[in-house]
């Protein structure tokens, strides 16, 4: 990065961090709504122990550090918030992430030195669904902090994205359709990209998790012609991207 760029980072990431301690004191129930929400889809008792979660991956990052790409996931998982973790994207999901870029070397990405992982929320959530449960028994306070959360995140990552020149790939997208979970996000998403010039950058793919992203790619290349893997797997961001955002 040049030293402008991580000049930026640097701020954002503070902002995040400072963001983090506002959004946890917002709701004081929240962890026992996740509680509750785990229990209701008859998850495995596990203990909450970071209900909204910063990525301290982030400050690992150096300004020797090439950023290419932002992922973005959907919230924090159960490994996520443990207070020995506290990172985005550690479970099984982040481990097939990290292992298609290894398997894959032509694409020139270590998962862990070359891409920032951000979520839509930072609010866990043992599954991603368990959150229309937190938004609906946690009443206005629980709404207010999931649409806050997705809207500073959707606008942050639009202007760092800019600022370093990274694409964005969207892991996750059956919830960002209308009426879904992360709509607010979508939207948000789409404008700041769309002013800040960068919606060209804006790739949209199948989760790692349970190896859909590599299904989805495979199927994609064995029904099209390309030149490369890295010319594929832009094709199919930009497909799925047209689906999501119409653009």
């Amino acid at each position: 990065m040049t030293e402008k760029q991580f000049l930026a980072f640097d701020a954002f990431r503070n902002d995040f961090k400072n963001m983090i301690s506002v959004w946890s004191g917002a709701v004081s129930n929240l962890a026992e709504l996740q509680k509750s929400a785990a229990d209701a889809a008859k998850t495995p008792s596990y203990n909450i122990e970071t209900p909204v979660v910063y990525n301290t991956a982030l400050d690992f990052i150096t300004q020797n550090d090439e950023i290419k790409i932002i992922v973005i996931g959907d919230n924090p998982g159960k490994n996520e918030q443990l207070l020995k973790n506290r990172k985005y994207l550690v479970g099984q999901a982040g481990k097939i992430g990290e292992g298609f870029f290894r398997k894959n070397p032509e694409l020139g990405i270590d998962f862990r030195r070359n891409a920032i992982i951000l979520n839509k929320t930072p609010v866990h959530s043992a599954k991603t669904a368990q959150l229309k449960y937190i938004k609906k028994a946690g009443g206005f306070a629980a709404e207010k902090l999931l649409e806050e959360t997705q809207l500073w995140m959707a606008e942050k990552t639009a202007e760092i994205a800019a600022v370093l020149g990274a694409e964005i790939w969207l892991v996750g997208y059956n919830d960002l359709k209308a009426k879904g979970l992360f709509s607010v996000y979508r939207d948000k998403l789409k404008e700041r990209c769309t002013r800040l010039g960068i919606l060209d950058k804006l790739l949209v793919f199948q989760h790692f998790s349970m190896n859909r992203f590599s299904i989805d790619l495979k199927a994609f290349m064995d029904n099209n012609s390309f030149d490369s893997l890295q010319e594929a797997v832009h094709a199919l961001g930009i497909q799925h991207r047209n689906e999501i955002f119409g653009v």
